[in-house]
């Protein structure tokens, strides 16, 4: 069943979070996911979205998932996202 990782940024701190940029897309090629969508001019319909980009990343199962966030590889960076930004971000399941 696929996943997809919805992420909600507000970038608080550009340097840091370039920092996470930088070696992102190089981790993330190791694995089996596809970006369909990094949005920075998103289109708010309904309730309050108070960010500044939207990341959609769809896996095919929640194991390739697994695999990436978990990984070393991901989790030394990924401070660098978090220092530098708030983020609220949900793993929805496919059908």
């Amino acid at each position: 069943m696929s996943v997809y990782f919805v992420v909600h940024i507000q970038i608080t701190n550009k340097s840091v979070y370039q920092k996470y940029l930088k070696d992102c897309d190089d981790v993330f090629a190791q694995y089996n996911g596809t970006y369909l969508a990094v949005d920075e001019n998103y289109k708010n319909i309904e309730g309050n979205i108070d960010c500044t980009r939207i990341v959609i990343i769809s896996f095919d199962n929640e194991n390739d998932f697994d695999s990436w966030y978990k990984s070393e590889d991901y989790q030394r960076i990924l401070k660098y996202r978090l220092l530098g930004a708030k983020c609220n971000s949900i793993l929805v399941h496919g059908k």
